[in-house]
Order: C-alpha cells, then sequence, then structure tokens
C-alpha cells in the first residue's frame, strides 16, 4: 500500500524586506523571487513548490502587509490579506528584535483569528547575540498564540530546514497540486520581467523611488542549432528626470541594468540571451488603476 503524503498550501508573511523571498528562494533551492534591499518587492502572490519524500508544500509569498498610499499599494495590501484566507498554514516572519513596532503589531491582530495554523519566523538571527534570541521570543508570546516560534537565517541558510520539517505537521494528507519537478506558476516572462526590475533596482539603489515597472515586449526562441532567446523588455518610471537616472550617463546604467539581468536570465533559461531594453515615462502610473492592471497587477484576478 501507498504511503500517504502530505500536500498544502502556506503563505509567507511579514512587514516589508523582512525576507521573505530570500527565505522562500533558499528553501526551494534556486531563485524565483527578486529579492532587494527595497521595500515592497514582491508586487505579486509568487507560488513556488517544494517537493520531498514526505509530501508537497506550495509556498505563497506575498507582498509585504503595510498602510497602502496608492493603487498599486491597494493592490498589494488585497493580495496579501486574501492570501491568508486560502492556506493551510501561515510563516510570519519578524525582524530579531524585542521592540515589536506598529506594522508587526497590524499583522498580528489581523491572525488573531484567522483559524489558521501560525508559525513565527524570527529572521536575521546572525544579526543578533545568541543570548537575545529568548527575549526576542518572549517579547513576540505576548502578542498571541503561535504554534511554533523558529529562529533562522534565510541569507545564511541557518535553520531553514526547521521551518520545512515544522510545517508538515500542520498540513493535510492528499495529492500533489503539481507535478514533482515543478518549481514554480510564474511564467517565464514574468520572471524575466522580474529579473530586469530586480537588477533596476540594485543599480538604482536610492536614486530614484521604488515606482518602477517593466514589461516584457518580445520573448522568443531564435530557431537554430544553439538555443538562444531574444527579449525586449521597456522600464516604465514616473518622471522625465527617473528616466535620465535609469539611462545614465551616455546609457552606463541601462547597459548595466542590461548586463547584469542578461546574466541572470542566461543562468536561468540554461541559454544565450540577447536582450535589449527601453524606458519610458508613466507618470503617476501608481497611482492609475488602468495601468496598475496593465502592468500585470489586476485586482480581479486576486
Amino acid at each position: 500500500m501507498e504511503e500517504q503524503k502530505k500536500s498544502g498550501f502556506v503563505a509567507i508573511i511579514g512587514r516589508p524586506n523582512v525576507g521573505k523571498s530570500t527565505l522562500m528562494n533558499h528553501l526551494i533551492g534556486q531563485k524565483v523571487a527578486i529579492t532587494s534591499n527595497k521595500p515592497q518587492t514582491t508586487r505579486n502572490r509568487i507560488q513556488t513548490v517544494y517537493t520531498c519524500e514526505k509530501g508537497q508544500i506550495v509556498f505563497v509569498d506575498t507582498p509585504g502587509i503595510h498602510k497602502a498610499k496608492n493603487k498599486l499599494g491597494e493592490y498589494m495590501v488585497a493580495v496579501a490579506e486574501r492570501t491568508l484566507k486560502e492556506v493551510d498554514a501561515i510563516l510570519w516572519l519578524v525582524e530579531p528584535s524585542t521592540y515589536i513596532g506598529e506594522g508587526d503589531r497590524h499583522i498580528a491582530g489581523q491572525l488573531r483569528n484567522i483559524g489558521v495554523p501560525v508559525l513565527l519566523v524570527i529572521n536575521k538571527i546572525d544579526t543578533i547575540p545568541k543570548e537575545e534570541i529568548l527575549k526576542i521570543i518572549d517579547a513576540y508570546r505576548k502578542l498571541g498564540e503561535f504554534h511554533e516560534i523558529i529562529p533562522c537565517s534565510a541569507l545564511r541558510g541557518k535553520n531553514t530546514q526547521d521551518v520545512i520539517d515544522s510545517l508538515f505537521p500542520y498540513l493535510p494528507y492528499g495529492p500533489f497540486f503539481f507535478d514533482e519537478d515543478t518549481v514554480t506558476d510564474q511564467p517565464m516572462r514574468q520572471i524575466a520581467a522580474e529579473v530586469i526590475r530586480e537588477k533596476s533596482l540594485y543599480a538604482l539603489n536610492e536614486e530614484i523611488p521604488h515606482g518602477i515597472a517593466v514589461e516584457i515586449d518580445v520573448m522568443k526562441e531564435r530557431p537554430g542549432k544553439s538555443l538562444l532567446y531574444d527579449i525586449e523588455a521597456t522600464i516604465i518610471c514616473e518622471k522625465d528626470t527617473h528616466k535620465g537616472i535609469i539611462i545614465g550617463k551616455q546609457g552606463a546604467m541601462l547597459k548595466r541594468i542590461g548586463s547584469d539581468a542578461r546574466y541572470e536570465l542566461e543562468h536561468m533559461l540554461e541559454a544565450k540571451v540577447n536582450l535589449k531594453l527601453w524606458v519610458k515615462v508613466k507618470k503617476g502610473w501608481r497611482d492609475s488603476e488602468q495601468l496598475v492592471k496593465n502592468f500585470g497587477y489586476d485586482k480581479r484576478e486576486i
């Protein structure tokens, strides 16, 4: 008789920039969600799949829960809140601090009567002395009941296997939702757009606000003996001054973004990539419901 296996959905939630995408990428073993030192990097609900002999966990990486300031922000918060109602368990990531700010208190309030097992993950423990961990655990225990509390470092891969092992007892028995070799449900065009957006965020650092999007205009495999992709993409920004910064002096910044993105895309696609980038201004796009939808953030698809 074949042994029954566990299979379920797990939401990864937390304030922006707490390390959700880094943890998910590490658990899966390859990069799917983009990471950046800027908050609110993840804009869509990204599903990745972890499969082992125990069963299958479908991780749902949500945008950071925050107070929305525009149409894009409203979309991101709606995605995060909807996700909480559709999963079998929740991983709540927090910073390693005894000070619990208003943002985390707001999340704790949302989770209080959610009716889903909540596992608290104290991330970035590599940045604090070991003796501080127990104090942080005590501080968060005063906020509510957690099924598990797991200190870890997503960046260093410390105790991340404990996260996987702790989840399976809370998942139901059932068939797999995805084939065993599936890593993500994201189309390659969307992953390519996210890679270009990530490289833009890294290269531009603090020079422009977070208001950029990326549209893939062309993505096709070129016929021939060796595998080669032609990718054409447009970086959307909100101001004419931002366009100049993205392009850079004599096109240097855009070349850097393209070079960094091409390197990662070639690694992911296991093929050569001919990448062409353009920059367009769409003033105030984050406040336009139509433009937010056009760039792939449609509330109707949540």
